[in-house]
């Protein structure tokens, strides 16, 4: 809704003070379509160029997030530390063994089946399992689990931050596109020098639409709402990184009350919950 909202208060800023200053919209509005059809036509063009079609498909849901925003918060943090504190807690009790049922066959798994989002989060849960396993198999090294376990992490983020920057460079393209409608503008007015002045001026003016459209959607539109899909994907980021840091933590031979409050000190601010909110439901999936 943010994103909507800026959108709509950038476009009421522009051209309400252009139309409060005396400025005239008519012809504004009747260059704007084929103005808009040269730029992003031609911006939609470069980035289907630019990018496979594989990426191409991840379009809609980059554009979704960006809208949505972030899909975890300071609730699904600490299930999942909850999760990990039951993990931790068990491997040091009985052994990595004991792990085997609840790794093997996760949609089973009564441990899983407490957290339903995480279970239905094929990533996480696999990622979860995916090291559990790799413990149980003596990879029980902190400094090569944290190796192992960052590269991932940094592909990931990698993949899921290429929609991005693909916005990004368009945005970085669009001004001279706009110049590239503009010239073509000026090519037509040209064609009509011995028309009188005031169909030159509105031809002209016309012409000017695609330099203002290409630098108001770079700067004002397509480049925020790169910056919004990266930050998005960073901040989605750190909650698989937390795994990461709760399993180094265990590793490193931490009680799992200590690896789970390491983790939470890994939590982004605005979703951290506070030490007594993280003892307590710890506290309390540890008496059930």
């Amino acid at each position: 809704m943010l994103v909507i909202g800026g959108l709509v208060f950038l476009l009421l800023c522009v051209f309400g003070s252009f139309v409060a200053s005396g400025g005239a919209i008519a012809p504004l509005l009747a260059s704007m379509p084929f103005e808009l059809l040269t730029i992003l036509g031609a911006g939609i063009g470069t980035f289907i160029m630019a990018n496979s079609m594989g990426d191409l498909k991840h379009v809609p849901a980059a554009f979704k997030s960006a809208l949505k925003g972030p899909s975890y918060g300071k609730r699904d943090y600490m299930d999942l530390l909850g999760l990990l504190f039951f993990f931790t807690r068990l491997a040091q009790s009985q052994g990595l063994m004991a792990l085997e049922s609840h790794v093997e066959t996760p949609t089973e798994s009564t441990a899983f089946a407490a957290y339903p989002k995480i279970r239905d989060n094929e990533r996480a849960r696999d990622m979860i399992c995916d090291y559990l396993r790799m413990m149980s198999m003596n990879m029980d090294d902190a400094f090569q689990i944290d190796d192992v376990m960052t590269r991932e992490l940094a592909k990931n983020l990698k993949e899921e931050t290429h929609i991005s920057h693909g916005m990004q460079q368009l945005a970085d393209a669009l001004p001279a596109l706009g110049i590239v409608a503009a010239v073509l503008g000026v090519i037509k007015t040209m064609g009509s020098i011995t028309k009188p002045p005031e169909v030159l001026g509105e031809m002209i003016a016309g012409a000017l639409v695609g330099t203002f459209l290409g630098v108001l959607l770079a700067y004002g539109i397509v480049g925020p709402i790169a910056t919004r899909m990266r930050s998005v994907a960073e901040e989605e980021a750190s909650y698989y990184d937390l795994i990461r840091v709760v399993f180094v933590a265990h590793l490193q031979g931490n009680a799992p009350q200590v690896s789970v409050e390491i983790g939470r000190k890994d939590i982004p601010v605005h979703y951290m919950p506070s030490f007594l909110e993280m003892d307590t439901a710890i506290s309390e999936q540890a008496i059930g």
